[in-house]
This record gives structure tokens, sequence and C-alpha cells, in this order.
């Protein structure tokens, strides 16, 4: 029987985290209903698609050398339905799409199906530029926005940015080999409408419908203010040469990005500056009619991809109000010394135990018992004869240490 494979791919910040964090998190519900979502861990596609496009990304390159292959190996193996989700998948090139799909078994015993997400670009741009920061990117927005409009699109930001975003293109470079029916469109609804529809819209998708999964515990990837933003993209200019990579995720993405500045709600969001909107605007209605008129799979409504009226109170990131910027910074530092005091209290506390620890050896070393076995093993393993009532000896204790 042919089995049905949904490769999820793309694009960014269209409720890709939370749709994963629930695959995942329900791996063996899915496959007792025929559906595997193959990962060992929480990241494996994203490995997979660093693989299968040879992408460079601050080293992780290495681990996931392979990582395609053994993802494709397990699709072809499991005999049932699979999904493989991932939205860097939306950058890869038709000879990388000819070879994933290929891999999976398009055309022989596999009938793959594209799922594109989507959400308008006047909530697209303002989002990537911030993602760019929590990446630490120093990029005043202005220069961003520059850079994305210039037709030439030359430059690693425009390079990206349009080869996760630029939905007929990635349509079209992942769809040509496959019918309409089989290239589905899911847009993300307008800002304010139901939680769940987006989530609906997903289980048409991928097929999900009637399986009870488990929806809590969401793993969300939280936006920021104007002013939050700001602060980061300041703390990046400010310490990127000397905070290495290793610690710039935990402390400065994490914690003060994700834990703690992204619950400042009542500060002015990120918007499209009201010059800009024209050109998203007039992008968008192009985009409209192009799915439209290839025939697409649509789960919810084009009308989704024309994004809201300009801002009339636009808080321009670049020159923002600094009472807003210091307010956010002391949110920041204070969650820094929080952090601090936590991880001393803990170093304070295995100090203790260690403490404890190497007293009670000390005691140990000096009990009669110890010294004269201790002298003993010594004697023993002086000589050929002594290490060989030694091993005999660990063997029948069941140990092989040299302390046994």
């Amino acid at each position: 029987m042919t089995k049905r494979v949904h490769l999820h791919v793309g694009t960014p910040k269209t409720g890709t985290s939370y749709l994963q964090h629930v695959l995942f998190h329900n791996q063996k519900l899915l496959r007792q209903k025929g559906i595997s979502y193959p990962v060992d861990r929480f990241d494996a596609h994203f490995l997979a698609a660093l693989d299968l496009m040879r992408m460079p990304w601050g080293g992780l390159e290495a681990q996931a050398i392979g990582s395609w292959d053994r993802l494709a190996a397990s699709v072809r193996g499991f005999d049932g339905s699979a999904i493989i989700s991932h939205e860097i998948l939306a950058t890869a090139s038709r000879a990388q799409i000819g070879r994933a799909l290929e891999s999976l078994g398009h055309g022989r015993d596999a009938e793959v199906h594209v799922v594109l997400s989507v959400r308008d670009l006047v909530r697209q741009i303002p989002a990537e530029w911030q993602e760019n920061v929590k990446h630490r990117a120093g990029l005043s927005y202005g220069a961003f926005l520059d850079q994305i409009q210039d037709p030439r699109r030359e430059g690693r930001i425009p390079t990206w940015f349009w080869g996760v975003q630029e939905v007929p293109d990635i349509l079209d470079r992942w769809g040509h080999d496959l019918p309409p029916e089989h290239v589905h469109v899911v847009t993300v609804p307008p800002a304010g409408g139901s939680p769940d529809l987006l989530w609906k819209r997903f289980v048409e998708a991928f097929g999900l419908d009637g399986i009870d999964l488990q929806l809590d515990g969401e793993r969300v990837n939280p936006s920021l203010g104007a002013a939050e933003t700001t602060l980061i993209r300041r703390i990046n200019r400010a310490a990127n040469e000397e905070l290495e990579p290793a610690y710039y995720r935990p402390l400065v993405r994490e914690l003060l990005a994700h834990q703690t500045l992204s619950r400042r709600t009542r500060t002015p969001r990120l918007a499209l500056p009201p010059d800009v909107h024209p050109w998203a605007t007039g992008l968008e209605e192009s985009w409209i009619a192009e799915i439209q008129r290839r025939g697409y799979d649509v789960i919810g409504d084009l009308d989704d991809l024309r994004g809201a009226p300009a801002v009339a109170d636009y808080a321009d990131p670049d020159h923002p109000d600094e009472s807003l910027v210091s307010g956010a910074a002391v949110d920041a530092l204070k969650a820094v010394l929080l952090d601090h005091a936590h991880l001393q209290r803990r170093l304070e506390q295995a100090e203790a135990e260690l403490g404890d620890a190497q007293r009670s050896l000390e005691k140990a070393y000096l009990r009669p018992t110890y010294r004269w076995r201790h002298k003993a093993v010594r004697r023993l393993e002086s000589s050929g004869a002594g290490r060989s009532v030694m091993r005999v000896y660990r063997r029948a204790r069941g140990r092989s240490s040299r302390s046994a």
C-alpha cells in the first residue's frame, strides 16, 4: 500500500514550534494510530534539514552529518504515514528537494504531500528582523528593511529572508514535481482570532482528525515589543565580541528575551513602518493571485494573507522611547541578578555536599581496617602472583575497578 508522507517545510513564525512540540510529545500515540513522527530528540528534523542542505549553522552541521538519510530510512521502514517538519526546509534548492523526495520513496511506494504554513508579510517582516536580533544580530530595523526591499536581494539577510518567506517561490520549488492537490497551503489567522483555529487547520492538513493529542505545555517562540527588541540589539552590539556563542543562547535569548522581556506585553509592539506598508501589501496581493492561479489546496482563507492596516502610532525601534528601554533594562538586570543568585546557591549547596563527602572519606581512611586492606592490596599488586589473586577476587565480587 502506498504510504503518505507529509513534508512541512515552513514558513518561520507560523506556529511551527508549537506544532513540532505537540508532535514530539505525542509520538507514541501517533504511532499507535499509524502515523510516524520520527525523532530521537526534539531538534532531529532541524539537524536532518541541515544535513540535506549542507547548511552551516554555528558548528551544528558537524552533528548533522547523515541525519537526513537516517530520517528517510526511518520513514521508508515504517508501515504507515509519516510527518516531517522544519521551517528551514523552505530554503532548499530544487536539487536538494529532488534528493529529499527520492529518498522518501516519492514515485514508488510513497505519496508525498508538501505543507506550507503562511502568514501575512505585515507581521512576518518585523518578526523576521526580531528573530535576527535574537540570534545576535546588531543590524538596525531601518537597515534590515532597506536590504529586503532592494530588488537585487544580495547578501546574507535578503537571501535568507526571501528564501523562507517568498511563498510562491517556495511552493514552486517544493511543488514542481507534485500535483497541486498534494500541495497544501495553511494560512495563519489574523491576530485576535481564536487561538485554536490555526491548530485545527494543522489537524486537517496532517490528517490528525479524531486523535486525542495532548496539547498542554506548549513550546512557543514568544515575541518582544519594540523597546525590548532594541535592548537586545544594544546588548548584542556591546557584548558579541566577548560573549561566546555557547553562553549567548541560555543567557540572552532564553533568559532575557524569552523568559523575561517577552512578558512585558504592555509596551508598543514591533510593527511595519507605515511607509513600507504599501510595498508589503502589494506583494501580498500578488501572492494571493498566484496561489489561486496554481490551484493548490488552501486550508484556511487566502484573505488571511492580507495584513492589517498600517498602525496609527508607530513605535520606531531605531528611535525608541528611552524610558521604555530603561524599564526593559531594569527587568533584564533583575533577571540576571536572580539567576546569578540561584546559581550561587546551587554552587554553595554542591560545595557543602562535596565537603561532607570529603570528610566522610577522610574518616574512612583513618579506620584501621581500611589501612590494613589498603596495605594488603598494595603488597599483592606488587607481584604477578598477587595480581592474579586480585583478579580472581574482583571477578568473584563482580567488580572490575582497581578499588575492589
